[in-house]
């Protein structure tokens, strides 16, 4: 067996130990096979799935749905991951509540941090509600309970973790602290058992039995002594109640009284806590909101980068679409919301196709300047600065300068003119730029037209070269 051949044998064993471990709801044991797979062999297809189906069965979504991307990546044609990407991505209401209840998870984090573990509770608790598999928002509640000494809701927690993952480390560890708090709670009640026991006296009477408390017999010398009393009692309480019975009734209204406003004053005080509890909690719920939807919208623009980098390694593949096709697909590719994998194709993707875009974009707008056909050569001018900044030492920024000031958007021609002074100081365009600038600043920008164009174009090149 040659060394190829001993890699795929390796990787298929892993694959099918991890299959194995995943059908018994092994999960961690299932993650461990089929990352070793995919050492081996990193483009197996199998072992990347259902590595994706095993993070999606313990609610780490965004795991999955990366596996699932790469795999696409390695086969775009009949490759079932297309179809959990799919299933994904249609369910928009059921992604957005598992990257709701992602959110309140970390929020209860930071509830722990600050010693809120009564809201960290209540939060926690919806969470499992509204994503029944997130198995750390599971173990996160246990371990609350465990801290609080509420051992039974503890120990349900837990079996309920377990059943997502019969193998995980955390849930092992937390389940065994359970068994040693109720070890020792059941000592210390066996304890007390015993030491009531020995301050009592057994003994036989017949056939039964009896069990009585030691110093018994002091304890009815002193229950005659406490019944002697009693009628001494009555006879000085009726020689003196005339004289007592009166104060004695209103200091014991006026008590009565002070312990009622006492009372009153404590659950006014409770009050006022649940009453702050509850408003600390509908702030951060509606804080959550608002950042529900812009976690909603970050991971739709995730998703789309990832298809359009997918889009564009196809094309590249194919051999069929001009550099300037893929170029435009490519700049749409958010690199920063890439995992590793992903940036390093984009970045490898970038390597080759903007060089020859750079090429066919700078042709076309300039010569789109030199006809006066401003809106064309700004537009061809601002994806050669997106791409590359440097572009001919600098001379793609001079020119997208003079088409916006062709234009009349002297605001961003100011702007690109400053770029000149500042980064390409020997270039020979300097000149020239630093007297266009001084003319238009003098003028204060008024003629400016096209705020559009700064938020669309000139904007976008700032970012579009800050990723490059």
């Amino acid at each position: 067996m040659n060394y190829a051949k001993k890699i795929i044998y390796q990787s298929n064993y892993w694959y099918n130990d991890g299959l194995k471990k995943a059908k018994v709801r092994d999960m961690s044991g299932a993650i461990i096979s089929l990352k070793r797979s995919l050492q081996y062999n990193r483009e197996n297809i199998a072992a990347r799935n259902l590595l994706g189906l095993v993070y999606y069965g313990i609610g780490e979504v965004a795991e999955a749905l990366v596996e699932w991307i790469i795999s696409k990546n390695f086969r775009p044609r009949d490759n079932i991951a297309n179809d959990y990407i799919r299933e994904v991505q249609n369910s928009a209401n059921e992604l957005e509540i598992i990257n709701q209840a992602v959110k309140k998870y970390n929020q209860c984090v930071e509830y722990c941090q600050q010693n809120s573990e009564d809201l960290a509770v209540i939060q926690l608790k919806q969470v499992i509600t509204s994503h029944p598999t997130f198995l750390r928002a599971h173990q996160l509640l246990a371990l609350l309970y465990l801290h609080d000494g509420q051992y039974a809701k503890a120990k349900q927690v837990l079996r309920a973790a377990r059943k997502l993952d019969m193998t995980n480390e955390t849930t092992l560890r937390y389940l065994h602290e359970l068994t040693r708090q109720r070890s020792r709670k059941g000592r210390r009640s066996a304890a007390a058992e015993r030491r009531k026991k020995s301050d009592a006296v057994e003994y036989s009477m017949g056939n039964e039995t009896i069990i009585q408390p030691r110093h018994s017999a002091l304890k009815e010398l002193a229950s005659h002594l406490a019944v002697a009393n009693l009628f001494v009692g009555a006879v000085i309480g009726a020689a003196l109640i005339w004289f007592l019975v009166a104060p004695a009734v209103n200091q014991s209204r006026s008590e009565r009284l002070n312990d009622q406003m006492r009372e009153y004053s404590e659950q006014i005080n409770s009050l006022e806590a649940q009453v702050s509890a509850q408003t600390r909690t509908l702030d951060n719920y509606r804080a959550a909101g608002k950042e529900t939807e812009a976690d909603a919208q970050q991971a739709q623009n995730t998703a789309e980068s990832y298809e359009n980098l997918m889009t564009v390694s196809d094309q590249y593949n194919s051999g069929e679409y001009t550099n300037a096709t893929m170029a435009d697909t490519l700049l749409s590719v958010n690199r920063d919301s890439l995992g590793d994998n992903g940036k390093a194709l984009c970045d490898e993707l970038r390597e080759s196709i903007y060089p020859g875009a750079c090429d066919s974009f700078f042709s076309s707008g300039t010569e789109a300047l030199a006809s006066e056909d401003y809106e064309s050569a700004v537009e061809n001018l601002a994806k050669v600065v997106r791409m590359d900044q440097e572009y001919n030492d600098g001379q793609a920024v001079y020119n997208l300068a003079q088409a916006y000031q062709g234009s009349g958007d002297n605001e961003n021609a100011v702007k690109y003119y400053q770029m000149i002074i500042e980064n390409f100081s020997d270039s020979e365009y300097v000149q020239d730029a630093r007297e266009n600038y001084d003319a238009l600043s003098g003028a204060g920008n008024g003629d400016s037209n096209a705020s559009g164009d700064d938020s669309d174009d000139g904007g976008s090149a700032d970012s579009g070269n800050a990723e490059g």
